[in-house]
């Protein structure tokens, strides 16, 4: 699993295994640990799988989770700092999202404070 939060606030959860994407739109970064969470729920009752590894470009909103990561047998990595090609898979995905927003929000005639 890889892992991104950027502004605007949404946090990107990319399965380095089948791909599959989820975004959670956030109103504060304090979210992040529940919304995992919440996250870690859903995997576990909707695919019958656990997650085991997380990797995520920075580590300061998961710092406060590092006990739940050990507590239920969950690996914690982090990129290198300035080495987002560590986490390229997540970062072309959060650029992807990040272009198809600013179209949609064009073609809308969206003020750009949207």
């Amino acid at each position: 699993m890889s892992l991104h939060v950027e502004h605007p606030i949404f946090f990107t959860i990319v399965d380095d295994y089948s791909r599959a994407v989820w975004i959670y739109l956030l109103i504060d970064k304090k979210e992040v640990s529940s919304t995992l969470k919440m996250f870690f729920s859903l995997v576990e009752r909707q695919f019958n799988k656990q997650v085991k590894i997380i990797r995520t470009g920075t580590r300061i909103e998961f710092t406060c989770m590092e006990n739940y990561f050990l507590e239920n047998g969950i690996i914690f990595q982090t990129s290198c700092t300035g080495t987002p090609q560590q986490n390229e898979r997540v970062e072309r995905k959060h650029q992807h999202i990040l272009n198809v927003a600013q179209a949609l929000r064009f073609q809308g005639c969206l003020p750009v404070d949207f």
